[in-house]
């Protein structure tokens, strides 16, 4: 009876060990089997994944960061449209990722729409680089002139906006299909899945780094042509490395519209609006576990009324057929019908911060146009190079919060993530705050020199004033220390705390609080411009010396400070995503049940 107890224990504990090396996450492999934990997957996988985004950020940095000076230099257009045309092109960028978002999730799935849109954006930058070396697509025939072609300036628009189309499918999918490489039922991966998102985005840096630096030295001292050319090799390079990882990949296959069941648990809430709330959440519909591949979510206290969608009728007990889902729905898409509502105030109250980002581009670049930019006697930095320390400040924050604080944390609180993502995200908007103040005090300074100066008294354009550049470096660096906190927390908050079946889609919310940001600039400049011209002298002119940019930067700086209090207000009432899984590994003192995603 022993040996049989014996031979029964270890029959056990072999197939648990069976279990234990391959992922039960709902994910396959290439060939669609379940995958090998040591041979798919985490880091082995990742790495391939963040070298294409390295190389997709030095591509968009190295031209959205002096994009602006192109258009005021070789199109010739003034400051106001200039900027303007930054911000709806960066808007269009920013907000496609829904649409790609969307159809990888419901239908593409995430590889295919990575490999897809990487190919469009290849497109973009071939084109880019043909309207700088064929003659009947260049600005000019020979020299400068003083207006571009209109062939040029349609070539021109057509590749960026073909680079926008590109990084519709490619910024959504990308990050969460990195995320998809680690298994949020198994503890050893899910606390690596926590350092992936720092890491990506000291990746995302680097890239950023040396797009405004490198890139853009060469596109001011030797070519647009040359610079966009090698932008072009290397993204060509990274799309066939991304290729050939595809094998150690983890996928998740797409299934079906997510939005398709929202409005099922609308429809069955409206329904059943009259029936009574059970007292015992238990007592509401869910599928066992053993049914389906996927997590499953426990019921919250938030948005009761949706909770009718999953009241049991006396019919719908007595029939086990399969019921009708839209008048009968899980507490499971119930709950991610909550999360999607929920993170509505979020990414509103997210807005303002966006709105500070970027200015970086704009008019943080074209302040340091007209300062002295000159190391040494003979060097002369790029304006856009000084958009650099946003990335250094970033890195900075993003290794001293992996590394330094969230161990301390985890020790001081207890939590996996050292602190809540919202209060990572509420830290960095003080951040921004600062940032405008700042770039305020730096601006008017700035100005005083100008009143001064007696070439700008005479109406010389492109005039250097004698003030450094580096007088910008606070401003890029506290912003770059607030994107470590905000921006990471965003992406972090809109994958977890999305449906899971909806992350492409979480990481187009957290894309768009940029793109959003990009329209609302634009809003907000045309509608200063319009109200402030009416006193004499508009906040913002043809150019700097003609502006009072430093007034609008307090507005900046008024309207953060307002939403921080707004964001307090609906991030102390948000609750997190209660996930009910199975852990594989319990070296993290987690047992089956019910977890908070913090």
């Amino acid at each position: 009876m022993e040996q049989l107890e014996n031979r029964k224990a270890g029959r056990e504990a072999k197939e648990s060990d069976e279990e234990e090396k391959r992922v039960h996450d709902s994910s396959v492999d290439y060939k669609g089997r379940v995958p090998l934990r040591s041979s798919t997957g985490v880091w082995k996988a990742s790495l391939f994944i963040i070298t294409i985004e390295f190389s997709e950020r030095l591509c968009n940095f190295g031209i959205t960061a002096n994009v602006i000076s192109y258009l005021t230099k070789v199109i010739h257009q003034d400051l106001k449209t200039a900027a303007k045309s930054v911000n709806y092109w960066a808007g269009v960028t920013t907000m496609m990722p829904l649409f790609g978002g969307f159809l990888a999730d419901a239908y593409t799935g995430r590889f295919s729409m990575v490999l897809l849109s990487s190919l469009v954006y290849l497109l973009g930058l071939s084109l880019l680089t043909m309207s700088q070396f064929i003659p009947s697509l260049k600005p000019c025939d020979v020299g400068g002139c003083e207006k571009a072609r209109k062939i040029h300036e349609v070539a021109f628009f057509l590749a960026m906006y073909s680079i926008s189309l590109g990084t519709g499918g490619h910024k959504p999918c990308l990050q969460s299909f990195g995320a998809d490489q680690f298994d949020d039922d198994h503890a050893e991966e899910r606390k690596k899945k926590l350092s992936f998102f720092n890491w990506w985005n000291i990746a995302l840096c680097c890239g950023l780094f040396l797009g405004v630096t490198v890139i853009v030295y060469i596109e001011d001292n030797v070519s647009w042509g040359v610079a966009i050319l090698i932008l072009t090799i290397t993204m060509a390079v990274t799309v066939a490395t991304f290729y050939l990882g595809k094998p150690y990949y983890r996928y998740r296959l797409p299934e079906g519209s997510g939005l398709t069941p929202m409005l099922q648990v609308l429809v069955a809430a409206i329904r059943k609006r009259k029936l009574p709330s059970p007292s015992n959440p238990a007592l509401l519909y869910e599928v066992p576990s053993y049914k389906i591949q996927g997590r499953l979510l426990g019921h919250t206290d938030r948005l009761t009324f949706l909770d009718k969608a999953a009241v049991l009728e006396e019919e719908e007990i007595t029939n086990e057929m399969k019921h009708n889902p839209w008048r009968l729905a899980t507490v499971t898409k119930v709950e991610e019908m909550k999360l999607v509502l929920s993170i509505i105030p979020i990414w509103l109250t997210s807005l303002p911060f966006g709105l500070c980002v970027v200015q970086t581009a704009t008019f943080f670049v074209k302040q340091g146009a007209t300062l002295n930019r000159k190391i040494g006697h003979n060097f002369e930095i790029p304006p856009a190079s000084i958009y650099s320390l946003s990335a250094v400040g970033m890195i900075i924050s993003v290794v001293i919060y992996d590394k330094i604080l969230v161990p301390f944390l985890r020790r001081a609180t207890g939590n996996e993530r050292g602190i809540s993502i919202l209060k990572r995200i509420g830290s960095g908007m003080i951040f921004s705050v600062v940032t405008m103040s700042v770039a305020a005090l730096v601006e008017r300074k700035r100005q005083k020199i100008a009143e001064e100066d007696i070439d700008v008294l005479d109406g010389e354009k492109n005039v250097e004033l004698p003030m450094s550049v580096f007088w910008l470096a606070p401003q890029f660096l506290i912003l770059g220390l607030g994107d470590g906190f905000t921006l990471v927390g965003l992406q972090e908050f809109f994958y977890d705390q999305v449906p899971d079946s909806m992350r492409s889609l979480g990481m187009a919310f957290f894309l768009s609080v940029l793109g959003a940001g990009n329209f609302l600039s634009s809003f907000l400049i045309t509608a200063v411009d319009h109200i402030t011209e009416k006193d004499g002298k508009g906040w913002i002119g043809k150019d700097l010396n003609s502006s009072r940019l430093d007034k609008f930067y307090w507005l900046l700086a008024a309207i953060n400070s307002v939403n921080i209090f707004a964001y307090v207000f609906f991030a102390r009432r948000y609750t997190y995503k209660n996930v009910q899984r199975r852990v594989a590994a319990t070296n993290l003192n987690k047992d089956d049940g019910m977890e908070l995603m913090p």
